[in-house]
């Protein structure tokens, strides 16, 4: 019984070592950048970051959202209006990152922009309604990715690719589960 607790004691000790050894430092000479950061996860996350003293360059969608976000944050924010479907948009954003960074490189790409609707069952949609969706949440994500992986590469920074259940689960119609399949696959070839 003494061995038991003992060993169950050793093992919470060592997981706790474990994830404390997990924290990174220095956090504030990091830049991510985040897209997406109008209202929701981004924009959470983005104040979340900025508390925790890391560098976020965060794109929104529209003026509004960026004056909002710049407002809410401390300087270490810069905030830009950013289409994820306008190819020329994203290569602007990725020489203004560059900028930003400068030879430091960019340590954290989240892309986090995205949209569900229209969703409905398959047989009440046109292709367009597909198209508007897969050129936000996977298309436009692949673009912002290919853009920033030079950048991403020189600091051996990470990507998160923000997806959800619809991407292993498909339960309704619409564009929306099968980009997020999509973004499943693209990061997974990206890992690989």
């Amino acid at each position: 019984m003494w061995l038991l607790l003992l060993v169950l004691v050793g093992m919470i000790l060592l997981y706790r070592w474990y994830r404390q050894s997990q924290i990174l430092e220095n956090l504030s000479d990091k830049y991510v950048f985040i897209t997406g950061c109008d209202t929701g996860f981004g924009n959470l996350l983005a104040r979340q970051l900025d508390k925790r003293g890391m560098k976020v360059l965060a794109a929104c969608l529209t003026d509004k959202g960026a004056e909002n976000l710049k407002k809410e944050t401390s300087s270490r924010v810069q905030t830009m209006v950013l289409d994820v479907t306008d190819s020329k948009g994203v290569r602007s954003a990725a020489d203004w990152i560059e900028q930003n960074v400068k030879g430091e490189g960019l340590w954290g790409l989240v892309n986090n922009a995205g949209i569900s609707i229209p969703t409905a069952p398959n047989g009440w949609l046109n292709k367009d309604d597909f198209v508007k969706v897969l050129n936000v949440n996977l298309l436009g994500m692949i673009d912002v990715t290919l853009n920033l992986l030079p950048l991403i590469m020189r600091a051996r920074g990470r990507i998160i690719n923000v997806s959800s259940v619809m991407g292993r689960l498909s339960f309704v119609g619409g564009g929306y589960p099968i980009s997020r399949f999509g973004v499943e696959a693209f990061s997974d070839s990206m890992r690989a």
